[in-house]
Order: structure tokens, then C-alpha cells, then sequence
């Protein structure tokens, strides 16, 4: 059953994974150091690095819903293809850069790129994809994330990302592939896509109406942010507390390993873990999802024994698969298919917790790295966890919506009972 359901997925939705597997690779190798390479080559404040990499996210999320929002109006091809060869643009321009605020220039464009190409790159997913196999392809898409972040901190560490900009370089060469490959993928296989609604093209304005007055989907965009806010300071707030803190040694090597094996466990428990997230309606794992992110986050906080770091490291793991294996599921069931680009898009919002995670680690790490970890981290555990009622509150909603629908259509609900 398995082989023939990876036999139905289109052309296209494989040069989508595969390319993210190979992206993945190079962004880990590289942008994940970023924080380490200001702070300890270049001598910056923790505090001015929070700014420097909380840009990127601050302008994916200014873009994040146009960009969905134009690839419903013009064609994901056009957006894919602009947005791929912009990127890598970006990261030839990080292995240029020479001071701070060339750093903060091409991040802001890096997070440009990003809200507007992965937006749509999804919704050619869901758009080559059959209901029946969404979740498949969603999770092959996350398990190729994964698998490039495997591999990504290793190579980093071998290329000396922390204290070198060369792996942009390699970044960059990787994103022209990715490109030419999909002009190539377009041209072959483009006849099936569905074109785009350009007989009466909504309004941006009533864009925004349509998902901000879904009455699911909002708390669900407030909540994630929270979810989100914890996990943007694994990449930001632990690089620099485990590479700055003095009880650590070679917290530079630590993080490196910490990293790919986040990536590992999310391969290892992301089956068993998304078959127990099915049964339940997808608003609940991301309601557990957040737990464990906060639950970990405190963990950070409370030693630095290898054995406490990497046990934190699983509880994250498994709180972050939780969160996102279930969240382009989600979106593509609530949303209906001529919205579906703007919901992608919209989601983007989420961001905002990426744009906080650096400033609020940032400015803690300056105010505590001397004294406690624990004083770093219980803030930001307390504060990812304010996204609980707002998920409830989803939950609840999508529970009453499913059992009106399933009275009058007599059917039972797509995703699980609870």
C-alpha cells in the first residue's frame, strides 16, 4: 500500500522534497551558525545578534501572506522560479558580507525569499496531491527537512561555519541548481496544474478578511505563534547560551551535534508520532506540541550534564514534531481551494515568534548568561506555553464545526474523535 501510494505522487511534488532535503542541507550548514559566527568571530552582542537574526523572520512575516496570496493570483510557477533564483542570490551575498550591516541587509532578503517561495512550493503540494495521500506527502516534505538537517550542522562544523562565511557560497551554488531543475520539472510537467483564478481575482483586503474572520483558523494562528516563539530559540537563544556560557566546553562542537540530532530523532519518532497525531483532530497534537516545547525549554535551563542537554533536546524534538507534521494538514482542510495559497501564506504569520525568540534570548542572555540558565529559560518556557488557551479554543470550534457537518452529511469526521 505504501509503494503504490509513492507511486501516485506527481513530478513535481518530488522535486519539492528532494529539494528541500538538498536546501535543508545547506541552510543548516550555514544559517543555523550565524548567531555563533556574530557573536564569538565578529564580537557582537548577543543582543545585536537577536536584532540581526530576528530580520529575516520579521520580513518573512511582513511578506508571508502576499506570497501565497500572489501565487494564488498569478501561478505558483512564476512565484517558485522568481523567489528560488532571488534566494540564491541571498546567500552569495551572506558570503560577501563583511560587517554587521551587510549581515542584517541579506538576512532581511533571505526571510523575503523564504515566506514568499515555501508558501507556494506547499500549496503545489496540496495542489499536485490527492486528499487521500496529503498526509504522506506533508510528512515526506518534513522528513526530507530533516534529513538535510542531519547532515547540515555536520558538514557546518567541518567547513568551520562558525568562523567562516564560505558555506553561504555553497548555499547559493545549491539554490541555482534548485532552480534550473524546477524550470526543467515546470516545462515537462506543468500541463496537469490547475490555473490560476485570474477571472475575478479577489482583493488583498478581502484576502485578509476571509482568514482573519475564520473563526478556526485565527486562534490557530495566535497559538502557533507561541509555538513558534519556542521553537526559534533552539536556533537562536541555545546556539549563543551553550557557545557563550562558561560551564560549557566546546559549546560551539555541542550545538553542532545537538542539532543533527534534533533532526535524527524527528526521523525516528516522526512515523510512530504522526500515526498517534492522526487519530486525534489535528488542533490536538499541536495543543501536546506545545507542552513538551515548553516543558523543554525549562529542561535547558536546569543544568549543563551532556545527559540533561540531549534528553531536552528529545522532549523538543517530540514537541516539535507534534506542532508541525500536523499544521499544513491543517491549514489544507480548513482552507477552501481557490484560498488555498493564502492560507499558506497567511500562516506565515506565525513568524512573529521567530521574529521575538532572538531579541527576548538575546536580551535575557546579556542580563543572565553569567548567573543562571534557569533564569534564561523559565521566562521563555512560561511564555511559549501562552499559546495553550488559544489552541483549546481551536479545538473546541473545530470540534462543533465537524459534528454539525458530520449530522447533516451523516459522516463521521476525516481525522480522528477527539
Amino acid at each position: 500500500m505504501f509503494p503504490k501510494a509513492l507511486s501516485t505522487i506527481h513530478p513535481l511534488a518530488w522535486t519539492i522534497i528532494i529539494g528541500t532535503m538538498f536546501g535543508r542541507v545547506v541552510t543548516s550548514m550555514s544559517i543555523p551558525f550565524l548567531a555563533i559566527y556574530l557573536t564569538s568571530t565578529m564580537g557582537v552582542s548577543a543582543t545585536q545578534t537577536g536584532f540581526i537574526v530576528a530580520a529575516s523572520s520579521l520580513a518573512g512575516v511582513s511578506i508571508s501572506f502576499y506570497g501565497g496570496y500572489i501565487s494564488d493570483r498569478i501561478g505558483r510557477k512564476k512565484v517558485m522560479l522568481v523567489s528560488v533564483f532571488c534566494w540564491a542570490i541571498v546567500f552569495f551575498g551572506f558570503a560577501a558580507s563583511t560587517v554587521v550591516w551587510m549581515f542584517f541587509i541579506v538576512n532581511i532578503l533571505n526571510g523575503l525569499c523564504r515566506s514568499v517561495f515555501e508558501p507556494a512550493s506547499r500549496a503545489l503540494l496540496s495542489d499536485t496531491t490527492p486528499p487521500e495521500h496529503k498526509l504522506l506527502v506533508f510528512n515526506l516534505r518534513y522528513a526530507a527537512i530533516n534529513i538535510g538537517v542531519v547532515f547540515g550542522p555536520i558538514l557546518g562544523l567541518r567547513l568551520g561555519s562558525a568562523e567562516s562565511t564560505f558555506p553561504f557560497f555553497i548555499a547559493g551554488i545549491v539554490y541555482v541548481l534548485y532552480g534550473v531543475v524546477l524550470i526543467l520539472q515546470f516545462a515537462a510537467h506543468s500541463e496537469g496544474l490547475p490555473a490560476p483564478s485570474a477571472a475575478t481575482p479577489p482583493k488583498i483586503r478581502e484576502a485578509f478578511a476571509v482568514t482573519s474572520r475564520d473563526r478556526i483558523f485565527l486562534p490557530i494562528l495566535i497559538g502557533t505563534t507561541f509555538c513558534v516563539l519556542g521553537y526559534g530559540h533552539f536556533s537562536s537563544t541555545l546556539a549563543q547560551y551553550v557557545s557563550l556560557a562558561p560551564e560549557i566546553d566546546n559549546g560551539k562542537q555541542l550545538f553542532s551535534y545537538m542539532l543533527a540530532m534534533n533532526a535524527a530523532v524527528v526521523l525516528l519518532v516522526q512515523y510512530p508520532v504522526v500515526k498517534f497525531a492522526s487519530t486525534f483532530r489535528p488542533v490536538v497534537p499541536l495543543i501536546l506540541g506545545n507542552i513538551f516545547v515548553a516543558l523543554s525549554l525549562l529542561m535547558f535551563g536546569m543544568g549543563h550534564s551532556l545527559f540533561l542537554l540531549l534528553s531536552s533536546v528529545f522532549v523538543f524534538t517530540v514537541g516539535e514534531v507534534l506542532t508541525f507534521t500536523m499544521i499544513d494538514v491543517l491549514i489544507d482542510r480548513i482552507a477552501k481551494p481557490e484560498w488555498k495559497g493564502t492560507y499558506f501564506g497567511t500562516i506565515g504569520f506565525n513568524n512573529l515568534g521567530n521574529v521575538m525568540a532572538p531579541v527576548i534570548g538575546g536580551l535575557l542572555i546579556d542580563r543572565f548568561a553569567s548567573h543562571s540558565g534557569f533564569a534564561i529559560f523559565a521566562p521563555l518556557a512560561l511564555l511559549t506555553a501562552v499559546g495553550l488557551p488559544f489552541l483549546w479554543a481551536a479545538h473546541r470550534r473545530l470540534t462543533v464545526k465537524e459534528a454539525i457537518e458530520s449530522k447533516s452529511e451523516g459522516s463521521e469526521p476525516k481525522i480522528g474523535v477527539v
